[in-house]
């Protein structure tokens, strides 16, 4: 079962690799994590994508608690939760093949956000599913490049 989990974290140095070893020591794996500055100022918001049981992920919580920099863990999975990624895709693009590569690109509400003279890089947002979806779709025209940020997410609503 996949998890996402948000930590709230003091904004210190080494304060994400504690949390990715404590992980790795552990043996589960990260399958996606994105680190940013959240709404309190010293404060930071990690957004871990994982995969186990609810004892792993009892687990993990509770080790986590054990870190001096966290001060919050949630499992976002467990309410309903908005969840986004980004994701760079460059592309072999002859001219001749461009309005039919544009054509994939509009029907996900993606756009172009450069263009060379071979190669067009496209720049989708969505859920995990919609970006692998449009990786698939542009695999047969050629794809030189691909760099994803990982899942962010908050939960839906009032709810915090």
């Amino acid at each position: 079962m996949k998890h996402t989990i948000a930590v709230l974290v003091n904004n210190q140095p080494g304060v994400l690799q504690r949390v990715s070893g404590l992980f790795g020591r552990r043996g589960f794996n990260i399958e996606s994590i994105t680190v940013g500055t959240s709404e309190e100022a010293g404060l930071s918001r990690m957004v871990i994508v994982t995969t186990g049981d609810e004892k792993m992920l009892e687990q993990v919580t509770k080790q986590l608690y054990k870190l001096i920099d966290v001060i919050k863990v949630v499992d976002l999975s467990a309410n309903p939760m908005v969840a986004r990624e980004l994701a760079l895709i460059k592309v072999g693009a002859e001219p001749s093949m461009r309005p039919e590569i544009l054509g994939v690109v509009e029907t996900f509400r993606a756009s172009i956000v450069d263009i060379g003279t071979g190669s067009l890089t496209v720049q989708v947002v969505g859920d995990s599913e919609k970006i692998d979806a449009m990786v698939e779709l542009l695999k047969p025209y050629g794809i030189r490049e691909l760099t994803r940020t990982g899942v962010t997410a908050m939960t839906r609503g009032n709810a915090r």
